[in-house]
């Protein structure tokens, strides 16, 4: 039983690295297909996620030295259905006329082997009907393949890493995490009419993605950059020409949007685009908002730090107070942008905002 403690705790240890390598795909795909993200949907998700990693951390964990597994004369499969039963009837001290024997039986690995098995799946279970709406002969198959996963896993000695299987090969433990899995599906009936549905969900967060969250714009800045990263990275490959690079910059924010109805490549992904104070679509408006923030966020700092004094000592001094109080309207408007419903300055000057095209 420790060790079972013990390789859970592994998991959960193991789980934020997993959790971020799938939040940014997570976010950017509820955010493309509902406009915001549920936080219960995303407790749902990340939960399942935990399982799963709990589940494979039981199967193959803890890992023996090459060594070990080279010298192992144990054998790698068990073919006989139901020899857990037959284990259970010889090895066991537990009699049916000596209640006394009963409470030792528990803690027998004949006893709570099999009974492991079947609670390894029996969450999968409740996942599959309740969340993924799955009916019974699809429970039982994916749960079967499942377990089917984890015994080839074990039967390939982790995919060949090993020289050998390390552990058993067992067919008892395809029935009884497939039991598992069945009977899961049994139990979640009651949450199914408990908790809401995953439609209800869905139309709840489709509801609040019609009005654009800070995060969401926030995603949609960085998403773009990325982009136009990646754009500008192919493009340094073949030329290194400054104006070159500029004019793909003006091209990905000031004439793509042209051709997207107000929207960057992120902004159309995400079913953001820019209107007037009106709800309508304007190109001068568009291109005057694009015009604001080139001239407040990138030409204005750069003729403030182009600014010189004929005197090192002063001239030292304003380049500090400089660097700060950009670094300080940055910060600022980030906050804002993040956390605040209001216009920025060059929303405000261009009469532009942002609105979801969210249905």
């Amino acid at each position: 039983m420790n060790n079972y403690i013990e390789v859970i705790r592994e998991a959960f240890l193991f789980f934020p690295l997993i959790a971020f390598l799938i939040s940014i795909p997570f976010i950017l795909l509820q955010y493309h297909k509902y406009g915001s993200i549920s936080v219960l949907k995303s407790l749902i998700i990340y939960s399942f996620v935990l399982y799963l990693i709990c589940a494979y951390f039981l199967v193959i964990l803890p890992l023996p030295s090459i060594e070990e597994v080279q010298n192992l004369t144990t054998k790698t499969t068990q073919l006989i259905p139901f020899s857990f039963v037959i284990d259970f009837i010889k090895e066991t001290s537990f009699n049916i006329k000596i209640p006394s024997t009963y409470v030792k039986t528990l803690s027998e690995s004949c006893f709570y082997v099999p009974i492991y098995n079947i609670f390894l799946t029996l969450p999968f279970g409740m996942y599959l009907r309740y969340y993924f709406k799955c009916n019974l002969k699809q429970t039982c198959l994916y749960t079967f393949l499942l377990s089917l996963f984890f015994e080839l896993t074990q039967l390939t000695g982790l995919y060949f890493i090993y020289p050998r299987g390390y552990r058993l090969f067992d067919v008892d433990d395809l029935m009884l995490n497939t039991l598992g899995g069945l009977l899961g599906y049994v139990i979640a009936k009651p949450f199914t009419k408990i908790l809401p549905n995953r439609e209800k969900i869905n139309e709840n967060a489709i509801e609040k993605g019609k009005i654009i969250s800070g995060f969401r714009r926030t995603t949609t800045f960085i998403l773009d950059l990325f982009i136009l990263g990646i754009i500008l990275l192919l493009t340094n490959l073949f030329t290194k020409n400054k104006y070159i690079i500029i004019l793909i910059i003006v091209l990905y924010y000031f004439l793509l949007p042209l051709f997207l109805k107000g929207s960057t490549l992120a902004e159309k992904f995400l079913n953001i685009t820019v209107v007037d104070y009106n709800n309508k679509y304007s190109i001068m408006r568009l291109l005057l908002r694009r015009i604001m923030f080139t001239l407040i966020y990138i030409v204005i700092p750069i003729l403030l730090f182009k600014i010189r004094i004929n005197n090192d000592y002063f001239n030292t001094i304003l380049r500090i107070l400089t660097i700060i109080l950009v670094l300080l309207f940055y910060f600022v408007s980030a906050m804002k942008y993040m956390f605040s419903k209001r216009n920025l300055l060059y929303e405000k000057l261009s009469k532009t905002k942002l609105i979801s095209t969210i249905k």
